[in-house]
């Protein structure tokens, strides 16, 4: 006997064979059981749902000698024979060949009056009926509507919005969802059981995600590794003729970003190349792999639902928590966007480096609004707390910015590019300066931070203004930061040096800066109390708040912007 291919050989034969649509399997079953059974069924979804083999289950379902009857026997004639495709009764068309209204009226039309020959109904199995053009619909629309008795249709379509609606009206339509990951495998695996094949739930959970919901893809996947690999399959096996990205290299791919180690993300881009992957592949993969961390982190229950392996779950959730969720959706968008472009790309492997690289730099982006927090509580007395709303203006434009403190704000750069003297708006008029007790040499202190200010103002409001306290002792200066901003203190690090040599300049001799991470301040501390004048809004100068504001004054330094309007809003 001929070799049968898997799609073919494992195709379902009853309702309860059929995979991941039980919504659909359980409704027939229940109209055959009560007698209801439609004139048209329109059956919707993507390829290898399911759609064609439960049109044959129900008309098998509908001719078997033991029926009408939701579970047929499939060994009488009807059964085989429809089940074989050779049933006289039982008409395949297929409207991608089939277009024209002349074989419409040949095929459908003029075989609606003529009795069955053997079976109780006459079946129509229309496949891709979105492609009939619009004069054969209009000659089937009749025929739908009003049928002889003994004739049912039933259309399969991947484009259901193609459909006309005077045909979905006079039809009973059924949507078929794509089937999901884990009954895939499951159905793999019991495959690859009946056939003797020794394969790994790895390969098959990759075959199974490769697939998209398609069991039929699926099967003719794991019939093409079976011919490479023989009895024996394993995931290289499965990523070698397929094609596929193999979830090790990504996940190693992910730990060189996380470690931000450049030379092993481009020796893993190398080996991705070399090993034949379409790059543009890869980023779909990675931006798959970037999505079930997020699933991960949303909900940790869904860890268990089997789209993820049981050996890849533990390093996945590790890889997790090293990311915020603010960190994924950047990791989403960047990917989704470089899968796009790199296809137009003249170097593909450059383009994947270098989005490597900027997956890196993205991780080290901090809100602007954590950075502008403790300026806006320093100065919560005078506009964070009065609910007042400005209106920030930009080369003409105007738009309502929130209190600094609350607003989300675009992610700052922990090493941002300094802007010029020219593009820096002037000092503001009071000094920003932490609120700290220092030991010793104030002056110090302030002719430091002074000149930080005149040398780098986007550093020193960004960075230094935000530190806890700074303590002098002797030629040792100290920068503390709170122990939620790491991030600033290592910002302070990368310009330490720069901050040395500033010190030494202004006092003349050797200077010893460093920074520390301090301790969270006490539970009970407040802003500073308003001012009587801030308490009466009615008599407050909102503009003047706003320009007096250390929050805001530390926003137009960083941008290009003027205080156009301000506006109070109620509490």
């Amino acid at each position: 006997m001929a070799y049968q291919v898997l799609a073919r050989k494992w195709r379902p034969q009853r309702f309860d064979d059929v995979v991941g649509q039980q919504a659909v399997t359980r409704t027939l079953r229940n109209a055959i059981a009560s007698g209801r059974i439609a004139q048209a069924f329109v059956f919707a979804g993507s390829r290898g749902c399911g759609k064609t083999t439960t049109a044959r289950i129900l008309a098998r379902a509908l001719n078997c000698d033991k029926g009408p009857t939701a579970d047929p026997c499939g060994e009488c004639d009807g059964c085989v024979e429809i089940a074989q495709g050779r049933d006289i009764d039982v008409l395949e068309i297929d409207a991608a060949s089939h277009t024209g209204i002349d074989n419409i009226r040949e095929v459908v039309i003029a075989g609606l009056s003529i009795a069955p020959v053997r079976d109780r109904y006459k079946v129509f199995i229309i496949d891709e009926v979105h492609q009939l053009s619009t004069a054969s619909f209009n000659a089937l629309l009749k025929s739908i509507e009003e049928p002889p008795a003994h004739v049912v249709f039933m259309m399969a379509t991947t484009e259901l919005h193609k459909i006309p609606d005077t045909i979905l009206s006079r039809s009973q339509v059924f949507e078929f969802r794509t089937i999901p990951t884990k009954m895939i495998a499951q159905q793999l695996r019991r495959i690859a059981g009946a056939e003797k094949v020794e394969v790994s739930d790895a390969a098959l959970a990759l075959i199974a995600r490769s697939a998209e919901g398609s069991m039929r893809d699926a099967q003719s996947a794991l019939d093409q590794v079976m011919a490479f690999a023989g009895q024996t399959m394993t995931e290289e096996d499965v990523a070698t003729v397929l094609g596929l990205v193999g979830r090790d290299l990504l996940l190693d791919l992910i730990e060189a970003v996380v470690e931000e180690d450049g030379p092993t993300a481009f020796a893993l881009a190398d080996r991705a190349v070399e090993s034949g992957h379409d790059l543009r592949l890869v980023c779909r993969e990675l931006s798959r792999v970037v999505r079930d961390m997020m699933l991960l982190s949303v909900d940790p229950s869904r860890a268990g639902d089997g789209e993820l392996g049981d050996g890849e779950r533990e390093r996945l959730t590790a890889l997790g928590r090293r990311f915020s969720r603010e960190d994924l959706m950047r990791a989403f968008d960047l990917l989704s966007k470089a899968e796009q472009e790199i296809r137009t790309a003249s170097h593909a492997r450059y383009y994947f480096e270098m989005v490597l690289l900027r997956w890196m730099h993205l991780r080290k982006l901090v809100p602007l609004a954590d950075l502008l927090a403790p300026l806006a509580a320093g100065s919560a007395g005078s506009i964070g707390s009065a609910g007042s709303i400005g209106s920030i203006g930009s080369k003409g434009a105007t738009a309502p910015i929130a209190p600094a403190a609350k607003k989300p704000i675009e992610p700052a750069a922990k090493v941002p590019i300094e802007p010029t003297r020219s593009q820096v708006a002037p000092p503001a008029k009071e000094p920003i300066a932490p609120a700290a007790k220092t030991t010793s040499a104030p002056n110090l202190k302030d002719s430091l931070l002074a000149e930080i200010r005149a040398g780098k103002p986007f550093f020193y409001n960004t960075v230094v203004a935000q530190a806890q306290k700074i303590e002098v002792a002797g030629d040792r200066v100290t920068f503390v930061f709170s122990p939620t901003h790491r991030a600033l203190r290592e910002q302070f690090e990368q310009s330490r040096s720069w901050v040395e040599a500033t010190a030494e300049r202004v006092v003349g001799r050797r200077v010893m800066v460093e920074s520390a991470q301090g301790v969270a301040p006490p539970a009970g501390a407040t802003a500073a109390p308003r001012s009587e004048a801030a308490g009466a809004p009615g008599k407050r100068d909102l503009k003047e708040d706003a320009k007096n504001s250390a929050a805001i004054q530390a926003m137009l330094e960083v941008f290009p912007a003027e205080i156009r309007d301000v506006e109070e809003m109620e509490p």
